[in-house]
């Protein structure tokens, strides 16, 4: 494996697992939302796709790992907006 391939595996996870144990603390402890277990979960499911996607090539210009990041860190905020207004 190549290290910048390492790396750029290493965002992408980062990014989804923070962003998870964001919600689940939020959810837990300060009782400002209430979010449900598979919910929770939905940064992580962006970072399967990404690491399913990455099996052969080409890739496109937008396929990053920056991308992918953004992403993960999109649905988690989009997950939290959603269970604080719902």
């Amino acid at each position: 494996m190549e290290i910048e391939r390492a790396r750029e595996d290493a965002l992408v996870a980062g990014v989804a697992g923070a962003a998870t144990v964001a919600i689940a603390l939020l959810s837990s402890f300060t009782g400002v939302v209430s979010v449900a277990t598979l919910p929770t979960l939905a940064p992580l499911a962006v970072y399967a796709l990404y690491l399913f996607s990455r099996k052969g090539g080409p890739y496109g210009a937008a396929d990053t790992a920056r991308n992918w990041a953004v992403a993960a860190a999109v649905v988690g905020a989009v997950v939290l907006l959603a269970s604080a207004v719902l």
